[in-house]
């Protein structure tokens, strides 16, 4: 098998990888180019192992990329949320139901924005163990840290995900129905209907990137939420939309002149949604949504 075979074989599960470390599909492709660089000029007949000569490369490639991520960010006007991988009208038939919405659960916006929180190297080390089964010894060889502290990475991480996480989780049908009563109500404007759909803690997150009009900062309460939507529909700027699905997670799609303008995923505990996520900014919306096409890789 050459180079170039051997590579595509992988590049799946890399792209996976990198994904889930940078939550940005851009720079996901950035990082897994990089290591197909180093791939094509590597001395191929001295590898025994090239998935694990792959993961590694995608791995420390991807951490010096998130290091560089974290302090570029620090300067983004207002709230970053991710990049989607992919955006569809239609749902994937081409698996079973159940094994798709617990993997658009892994690459929600709710949860990569979440996974924001931590520390590149702790990011790295829960990934590697929680999305991709490696053993702490593996862990450790990758990204430079004992096995102990691997141990220690892991655990920290998965208390820091757990607080911000629903304690219960919606069933998908659900979580259809709220999102699709809220995208009715939204659209006409009903702040009192809103807020009957929301949590009265509830968080709305929206991303501009100063490129467009977005709140600065996060919005909090139901009452605020309802009488922004209230007062876009008034100002005549609600714009059309529909249900469709971004990484595999049932979202509200907006346009804009027939062109994708935001997408809005929510995040639901029990019977009421506790948290919006919205993504204006143009640099993250893909100019054409297609229909779900078999195969996508999540």
């Amino acid at each position: 098998m050459n180079a170039e075979i051997t590579f595509q074989t992988h590049r799946p599960r890399l792209q996976a990888l990198a994904y889930r470390l940078l939550g940005s599909r851009t720079d996901a492709e950035d990082v897994v180019q990089d290591a197909w660089l180093r791939w094509a000029n590597a001395d191929i007949s001295a590898i025994r192992d090239a998935e694990a000569w792959l993961v590694t490369a995608t791995t420390r490639l991807g951490l010096d990329r998130l290091r560089a991520l974290k302090r570029e960010r620090l300067q983004y006007v207002g709230p970053w949320l991710p990049e989607p991988l992919e955006i569809h009208l239609e749902p994937d038939t081409s698996s079973d139901p159940a094994q798709v919405f617990a993997l658009a659960d892994d690459v929600s916006v709710a949860f990569l924005a979440l996974l924001e929180q931590l520390g590149p190297e702790e990011r790295a080390a829960f990934l590697l163990k929680e999305a991709f089964d490696h053993s702490y010894q593996q862990i450790g060889e990758l990204i430079g840290h004992s096995e102990a502290n691997c141990r220690q990475l892991v655990h920290r991480a998965k208390q820091r995900l757990q607080a911000g996480r629903p304690r219960f989780q919606a069933a998908p049908d659900q979580h259809r129905r709220l999102l699709a009563r809220f995208m009715e109500a939204a659209q006409r404007g009903d702040s009192e209907a809103i807020q009957a759909l929301l949590h009265a803690n509830a968080t709305l997150v929206s991303d501009g990137g100063g490129v467009v009009t977005a709140t600065v900062r996060p919005l909090r309460g139901a009452e605020r939420i309802g009488r922004l939507y209230w007062a876009i529909a008034r100002r005549g700027a609600a714009l059309p939309a529909r249900l469709g699905y971004v990484n595999g997670e049932l979202a509200i799609l907006r346009f804009a002149q027939g062109k994708l303008a935001s997408f809005t995923t929510v995040e639901v505990d029990g019977d009421r949604i506790v948290a919006l996520y919205s993504v204006l900014n143009p640099n993250k919306l893909p100019l054409l949504v297609t229909t779900a096409d078999a195969g996508a890789s999540l």
